[in-house]
């Protein structure tokens, strides 16, 4: 079970599910569990290491399997599904429930939610959906901008400059998630999905001008709800003392909730056009993902080939 919760009410909307029968408003109905489950095993009699936490989907072969069995025998199982008093069980393929489902719904308190979908694509929308909401996160101080389609998390000191860096990619044709406070989520063991919370979603702060509201001053296409973070740039003036990567031959990671994510540190000095920088690094980054590296191949151009490796 995840430490967060999201309500049924958002979970039918996502997935288009009508209601068949509630005890409540939908809205105060949590569900905890991020899979979704089909109970074939319990219905056949089965009930040791049942997970109650979870949405039950009721598709064609659980339908035409207690419409196959006894009267009793149907009773007997549907009673004790809804005995667990799980979140909700959904029917799938535009399947009505049955006489005792409705009865043992309402006895027990439990929703039963219809939607016209296949089963497996229902499963689907609703496993990606809860992955999403139940998703371990944490907030970081940061901007979160879209840069030839990929998610670059800008962090640094206060004052260093990220929020006038994301202004001037905004004009530049690129997209604006957070500001200030960047919201991770992670999602699968290997992405992290980058958002805004919704009291500050589309704002941003520009020291001297105040806030303002990206959304209305450079339209609705400078602005995206969230997206997959795939890149780290951490922003520092510059130290004459420091040696900074002048070859981009390794590779840096940041670690974000146990996910790696490949990692640049550009040094900020007055001349530096970090917006141009900012474009060059997400371009090089796809780049590398697809198995290109620019400084292995000026190195093997002069024959030092030996001191990489390829």
């Amino acid at each position: 079970m995840s430490e967060f919760s999201v309500s049924l009410a958002k979970l039918a909307s996502e997935a288009n599910l009508t209601v068949a029968y509630t005890p409540c408003e939908l809205e105060k109905i949590k569900v905890t569990a991020t899979e979704a489950s089909r109970p074939g095993m319990l219905l056949a009699g089965y009930y040791e290491n049942f997970d109650c936490h979870r949405l039950q989907i009721i598709g064609l072969t659980e339908m035409s399997y207690l419409e196959e069995i006894s009267p009793s025998l149907r009773r007997t199982h549907l009673e004790k599904l809804f005995e667990f008093q799980p979140p909700a069980v959904i029917l799938s393929r535009g399947l009505q429930p049955l006489s005792e489902m409705m009865q043992f719904a309402k006895q027990y308190g439990v929703p039963i939610l219809l939607s016209t979908e296949m089963t497996s694509a229902l499963m689907g929308v609703l496993i990606t959906t809860l992955n999403t909401e139940l998703a371990p996160r944490i907030t970081r101080h940061g901007v979160l901008v879209e840069v030839y389609g990929e998610g670059i998390l800008i962090l640094g000191d206060s004052g260093v400059g990220k929020s006038e860096t994301a202004i001037e990619l905004v004009k530049r044709g690129h997209r604006l998630i957070a500001d200030d406070a960047v919201e991770l989520r992670k999602i699968s063991y290997r992405k992290i999905l980058g958002t805004a919370p919704a009291n500050i979603r589309h704002f941003i702060e520009l020291r001297g001008i105040g806030i303002i509201n990206v959304a209305r001053v450079f339209g609705i296409g400078s602005v995206r709800s969230s997206v997959e973070v795939e890149m780290v740039v951490q922003l520092e003036p510059w130290d004459r003392t420091k040696n900074y990567d002048r070859t981009g031959l390794e590779t840096d990671y940041y670690d974000i909730l146990g996910v790696k994510i490949p990692s640049i540190l550009i040094p900020v000095m007055p001349g530096r056009n970090l917006a141009v920088i900012l474009e060059t690094a997400a371009i090089n980054n796809r780049q590398k993902e697809m198995g290109y590296n620019a400084a292995k191949e000026l190195l093997a151009q002069l024959g030092l080939q030996d001191d990489i490796s390829l």
